[in-house]
């Protein structure tokens, strides 16, 4: 029997996990089924990073998934910096543990060289290595902006595009935000230097990719190949997936994907109750398998999302089921289908409960209404 034949073998054999049976492990995996008592950094770390493009989403993330979480918490860990904000996974920000900053980011150096790719032509005559000595020499002197950047490489470089450069300087180094930004409450522009120069000590090399499907797997399994690629930015996954299948169980969807897992992984009943959850926009919950079906309605697909737009998202019965912001005044809830009364009571309590954590000194309202306008 070929490889490839086994596989489509035990493929049919494995048991089935139908949409509600995977929402529930996913929910459990991510702290959503219930409230972890876990430290802020002790989550970061399992969740393998909270999506930052903005200031707010880790602190919402964690406010979601922690009992007795207080912003500042998480405030303090990046003042100290025990975490750090950085571009990693799929190209984008998150705010990750000053271990993983150190280690994650060499793992998807891949899809920062794919990225780099898109800007050869601007980059004409550039020494990629050359750029990063340089790079690395002015934001380890002083923490620069993308523009200072783009100023200071210009002059080395006058014939290249000054974005691509300031681009390749990202895609070749480990560069993190500087506080202020990203602590609680406070403001600043996105100031840049060298992970290993911010957090006091050398990168270490890229993990082995074994090790890092065993971290993904107990944050979003059950899960797929082609779920992990999804989450990482990265391709050719499927080696390490087969290295590990001894140690692993083995799952189908409704669809016939086969799905891997950690033996010793939660996979509650399907119909463990699921409480309503307030999440950021860019929650990770909704963004790191190539079938969102687990949380995201077939029928609701796509609405939590418009251009480069994503909206903060509310979860009913452990799945998407609407969209919130805030206001001056209130907390506004557009739910995309009718509530029912003990459904919208138990939202209103989690939104009251939401911002008793993050916005104790502010009163808001609590009213359903339009988040989202045609």
């Amino acid at each position: 029997m070929t490889k490839s034949s086994a596989t489509k073998s035990s493929e049919t054999k494995a048991p089935l996990l139908d949409v509600r049976a995977l929402n529930r492990a996913t929910l459990a995996r991510q702290l959503l089924l219930r409230r972890s008592a876990l430290s802020p950094a002790a989550a970061v770390a399992h969740l393998l990073g909270l999506q930052a493009q903005n200031v707010r989403p880790p602190y919402y993330a964690l406010a979601s998934r922690l009992d007795g979480f207080a912003p500042q918490q998480l405030s303090t860990l990046m003042a100290d910096r025990e975490v750090a904000r950085i571009v990693t996974l799929r190209s984008t920000l998150h705010t990750h543990t000053a271990e993983d900053c150190l280690t994650l980011r060499p793992l998807v150096q891949p899809a920062r060289d794919r990225e780099l790719g898109q800007f050869r032509t601007g980059l004409a005559g550039v020494d990629l290595d050359v750029l990063a000595g340089l790079a690395r020499e002015l934001v380890e002197a002083e923490p620069r902006t993308m523009a200072q950047l783009r100023q200071a490489l210009s002059a080395r470089w006058p014939d290249a595009d000054p974005r691509a450069l300031a681009i390749a300087a990202r895609c070749t180094l480990p560069l993190v935000q500087v506080t202020p930004r990203g602590l609680w409450g406070r403001s600043g522009q996105v100031a840049l230097t060298t992970a290993e120069h911010w957090l006091g000590r050398p990168a270490g090399p890229a993990p082995e990719p074994d090790a890092v499907v065993l971290r993904y797997l107990a944050a979003f399994g059950p899960a797929s190949v082609k779920d992990m690629q999804t989450w990482a930015g990265l391709t050719r996954l499927r080696d390490a997936f087969e290295r590990l299948r001894p140690r692993l169980l083995t799952f189908r969807d409704a669809n016939g994907t086969e799905l891997f897992d950690l033996p010793d992984a939660p996979r509650p009943d399907p119909d463990t109750p699921a409480p309503p959850r307030f999440l950021p926009e860019f929650d990770n919950l909704l963004l790191s398998h190539a079938d969102r079906g687990r949380v995201v309605p077939a029928e609701h697909r796509g609405r939590h999302w418009q251009g480069n737009q994503a909206y903060r998202t509310l979860l009913v019965d452990g799945f998407l089921a609407g969209l919130w912001k805030l206001e001056a005044d209130a907390l506004v809830i557009e739910s995309f289908t009718e509530l029912s009364r003990t459904q919208r009571d138990e939202v209103t309590a989690e939104g009251e409960r939401m911002l008793r954590v993050l916005h104790p000194e502010t009163s808001y309202d609590i009213r359903f209404g339009t988040v989202v306008r045609p």
